[in-house]
């Protein structure tokens, strides 16, 4: 499953539908640019509150997925934790890749 992910993900940064990082993602979501944010599970506490909030005031959904350097790696940046998704379809498809994921992993135990 993470393989997929990582590809849609690759994918998304090559047609230029990835931004990253708390800045560029908050200016974004404010113009509704954003239709994704995934965000990695070892962000801070108080960014991950501050960011889930404008996510939820702007109405951007959201994932919390993998660790900053994993989801990093999978899009070619170096130490981010914070990406949008800016292409609808891109959105739709990670994000139930991620939950579906999700799923999984609950089944597992």
């Amino acid at each position: 499953m993470r393989k997929k992910i990582h590809s849609y993900l690759g994918f998304a940064k090559r047609s230029g539908s990835l931004i990253t990082g708390y800045n560029t993602c908050s200016h974004a979501m404010k113009y509704g640019k954003v239709k994704l944010l995934i965000l990695a599970e070892d962000i801070s506490e108080n960014t991950l509150k501050k960011i889930m909030k404008e996510s939820e005031k702007n109405k951007v959904p959201y994932r919390i997925y993998g660790e900053s350097h994993e989801v990093s790696q999978m899009t070619g940046y170096e130490d981010r934790a914070i990406f949008g998704i800016t292409c609808e379809n891109f959105s739709n498809i990670i994000a139930k890749e991620i939950d579906e994921a999700r799923s999984q992993e609950k089944e597992v135990f």
